[in-house]
């Protein structure tokens, strides 16, 4: 199988675990300590992913000022679009309760989700396209710390949505799209990355490690945090070492 077909293939699997989460936070009732308890879960994978395979990949193939800039420059570029997309309605997106507007309350608010879901998704997207340009596996770690991640991701956020109203066509058409996308941008990440020097290819690493820490702290600390504040820092830890023995494995 072609590298490039095989960047997208991994990219979608790690993207469908939004829609199984959003299957599920649509049709069943999690009690919202539960969509906590594992919002906080996924928060410390990813954590683990940013230090022991992105920020660390990134150090190793270009060294201390590239991934500095690099990881400054995603979070500065995601607290930015944030920023933006937050005044529009979406600053509630991971939410699993009545955080979320709706339509009625803030006319152009769904497509500001939309939008916010596609800005969290791509960066791990683009680099589990990247890992397989160093000649090696795709890292495995990436993929499941990112399907890991995205289960709780989609499931809170398609409960908000349940319960702001928004209707069943909206949700499932949306989380298909951002799957799809993770595929496409796991694609690009791999073909338009090929070939390029070791210091760009840690910058663009680091570029997705900042913006994927800065989406964890600003997107699903609050809500893990929210109804499972007296348990969120021990679960957090567990899922930051599940990953890191996967790393480790």
């Amino acid at each position: 199988m072609p590298q490039w077909l095989q960047a997208g293939a991994w990219g979608l699997l790690a993207g469908s675990a939004l829609l199984i989460g959003a299957a599920v936070g649509y049709f069943a009732r999690v009690p919202r300590t539960v969509v906590a308890s594992i919002m906080a879960f996924g928060a410390g994978v990813l954590l683990s992913a940013v230090s022991f395979e992105l920020i660390a990949e990134a150090h190793d193939q270009g060294g201390l000022l590239p991934t500095a800039l690099g990881a400054t420059g995603g979070a500065l570029a995601y607290t930015g679009a944030n920023v933006l997309l937050a005044r529009r309605g979406a600053r509630h997106r991971k939410r699993s309760g009545q955080e979320q507007p709706s339509e009625q309350e803030q006319p152009g608010s769904g497509s500001a989700i939309a939008v916010g879901a596609l800005l969290d998704g791509v960066p791990e997207s683009v680099v589990i396209g990247a890992s397989l340009l160093t000649g090696g596996p795709v890292s495995l770690v990436t993929v499941i710390a990112v399907f890991l991640s995205n289960v709780p991701e989609g499931l809170s956020s398609a409960a908000g949505m349940r319960r702001a109203g928004r209707s069943r066509r909206y949700v499932f058409a949306l989380w298909t799209a951002i799957t799809l996308i993770s595929g496409v941008a796991a694609l690009l990440g791999n073909t338009l990355l090929g070939g390029a020097p070791p210091e760009v290819l840690a910058t663009i690493t680091a570029l997705a490690a900042g913006a994927i820490l800065a989406m964890i702290t600003d997107t699903m600390v609050p809500e893990a945090f929210e109804d499972a504040h007296l348990l969120v820092g021990l679960i957090t830890v567990l899922g930051f070492l599940t990953a890191f023995a996967l790393s480790h494995a």
